[in-house]
């Protein structure tokens, strides 16, 4: 039996008192949030915002973004504006009357012109728990940080970075067998199911925002390639977390022989007695590679132009690895 708040905000299904959202997002993972918006039955998606198609690969030929493709699929129009910034994209986001502005990954500060045109305000989902890792990589500043537990939270945003009040929290448990891909893609999962909860109590007013205690943020940067090339002094504890925190790019990789060597799968063990940077071997099967403290075990890994590859597979492919010292 549903409650009054659920049966209220269900019976504009199919007229014209269903809330009119927009939502603005750029990459595959928050696409689950798109379609749990557009299959809510108190929900009409007026359009979804995403940035300019960008030209890639090899012919430069320009693709749309995810949300595009999938807004384009459901019959929603796409806005693509240049930038939010100007009086002609703010008037055409209000040319659709939006009562909520949900907003995840989209990759731009909204200005307060934008900020000020739903009257339930803009939606955010960010996959921490906030305050802890703000900024542009909270996932990845998750697990260089070694937490045991993440969460996706739903805030309403502010002009600051990730500074808004906070809707509600979902925790989730960090694995050993998560990377930053993997578990992107579990948060935005929590983020579109905790919509529907939310944004039913949010419009009836049944639910506050709490202001963030700012003296408890930590705060995330913007991943560079460089990030990814392994410092063998660090401990392997580091090491392991960064090959996890940045996957699928930039990827933990080195230098070996001119080229670039990508560490697909690691793991930290104790040991001693190896310089750092230097290969190592444990019978026929396993590579070890000195570090600053411990060893760092290396399961999988793909040399420049060729294919991934198992440890042992790799050996008898490049025996001369055994030994060599590592950039």
């Amino acid at each position: 039996m549903s409650t009054p708040l659920q049966a209220d905000f269900s019976a504009g299904a199919g007229t014209a008192q269903r809330w009119r959202v927009v939502f603005m997002g750029t990459p595959r993972f928050v696409v689950p949030a798109l379609d749990s918006l557009a299959a809510n039955p108190g929900i009409r998606v007026v359009a979804a915002c995403t940035p300019p198609d960008r030209r890639r690969g090899r012919g430069r030929a320009l693709e749309p973004s995810p949300v595009k493709q999938r807004a384009q699929e459901l019959d929603i129009p796409a806005l693509q504006p240049a930038t939010l910034r100007n009086a002609d994209a703010v008037g055409q986001l209000a040319s659709y009357a939006p009562d909520l502005i949900v907003v995840a990954a989209y990759g731009r500060l909204l200005p307060p012109d934008v900020l000020a045109l739903p009257r339930f305000g803009c939606l955010n989902l960010h996959p921490s728990l906030l305050p802890r890792h703000r900024g542009p990589a909270p996932v990845a500043g998750a697990l260089l940080a070694g937490d045991e537990t993440t969460g996706l939270t739903v805030m309403l945003l502010d002009e600051g970075m990730d500074t808004g009040p906070i809707i509600a929290r979902r925790e989730r448990p960090i694995t050993p067998q998560d990377d930053a891909a993997t578990l992107t893609d579990a948060l935005f999962q929590d983020g579109a199911a905790l919509l529907g909860e939310v944004i039913p109590q949010w419009t009836a007013g049944a639910i506050a925002a709490v202001p963030q205690d700012d003296g408890q943020a930590t705060y995330t940067g913007k991943i560079e390639r460089a990030d990814g090339r392994a410092d063998w002094n660090l401990p392997a504890t580091t090491l392991a977390r960064q090959q996890r925190a940045y996957a699928p790019w930039p990827g933990l990789h080195t230098r070996w022989d001119g080229k670039e060597v990508k560490l697909l799968a690691v793991d930290a063990i104790p040991g001693s007695g190896i310089a750092p940077g230097r290969v190592a071997s444990s019978g026929d099967a396993d590579i070890v590679i000195g570090t600053g403290d411990g060893l760092l075990a290396v399961r999988r890994l793909q040399p420049e132009g060729r294919r991934p590859a198992d440890a042992a597979d790799f050996l008898r492919g490049y025996p001369q690895f055994r030994g060599a010292m590592l950039g």
